[in-house]
């Protein structure tokens, strides 16, 4: 962590300057060493932040253009600002990650996904998906465990937790667990309550509700993806019609 070391060093300066050179108190000479300390990181924190945060705006723009290769190049570029900042380079990973993973590319997404940052709660997903196709079924508990741990209002987390459980390691009853942990986190969630009915009913759970976030996730054939999008288009091509009618 640069920017901690750099602001040690400053304020260890000052302390040392104002304790020996200028003949001050060990206790004001240690306040003044605090304040540039505190200074210092804070405008390091701030300049680091703000150049990641330039590089990732600009990697979103051209993410929104399929432009996945030079958003990719440019997430990457922004790594080396990693050593500076307390979990720049996690943030950073989770993002390059998401990326490769939403282009299907899972090869190159799983050793960035590995190292993603804890509270983002997508890229913990995609990671546990991606232990789960890896037959690690226990790794994929133990990330989806950290992932509610820290992230325990999220309605599709919960959801996909269950869901990777009950349709595709066959452990209905863990999963039925796992949605009742998520009802006491978000009592009032109509998608935790109905998934879980389904399976307390023996029904299959219904994600589609989510869309894009859910579809994200790639645990749906293409087969199916296209039927449903086959299916969206012909309705809304049915309320167009009706409309000019």
């Amino acid at each position: 962590m640069y920017s901690i070391l750099l602001s040690v060093a400053a304020g260890v300066t000052v302390l040392l300057v104002l304790l020996l050179g200028f003949q001050l108190s060990w206790w004001i000479s240690l306040m003044v060493g605090m304040v540039v300390f505190t200074a210092v990181f804070v405008v390091a924190s701030r300049i680091i932040m703000k150049k990641v945060m330039a590089a990732l705006e600009l990697a979103g723009k051209d993410l929104q253009a399929q432009r996945f290769e030079k958003a990719i190049r440019s997430m990457k570029d922004a790594l080396r600002y990693g050593p500076w900042q307390l979990y720049v380079s996690q943030q950073i990973n989770s993002q390059i990650g998401m990326a490769y993973y939403i282009k299907r590319d899972f090869s190159n997404a799983f050793p960035h996904l590995e190292q993603a940052f804890f509270k983002n709660w997508i890229a913990m997903g995609m990671l546990a998906i991606c232990y789960l196709k890896r037959q690690k079924r226990d790794k994929m508990e133990k990330t989806f465990e950290k992932a509610v741990q820290w992230n325990g209002k999220e309605s599709l987390l919960w959801n996909l937790y269950a869901y990777c459980l009950a349709e595709e390691c066959n452990d209905t009853a863990k999963a039925r667990d796992v949605l009742q942990r998520g009802l006491k986190k978000l009592p009032s969630d109509p998608h935790i309550a109905e998934n879980l009915d389904h399976l307390t009913n023996g029904r299959k759970m219904k994600m589609r509700s989510f869309g894009d976030p859910w579809y994200q996730f790639h645990l749906e054939s293409l087969g199916q993806l296209q039927k449903h999008q086959m299916a969206a288009m012909g309705g809304r091509m049915q309320k167009r019609m009706t409309v000019r009618r």
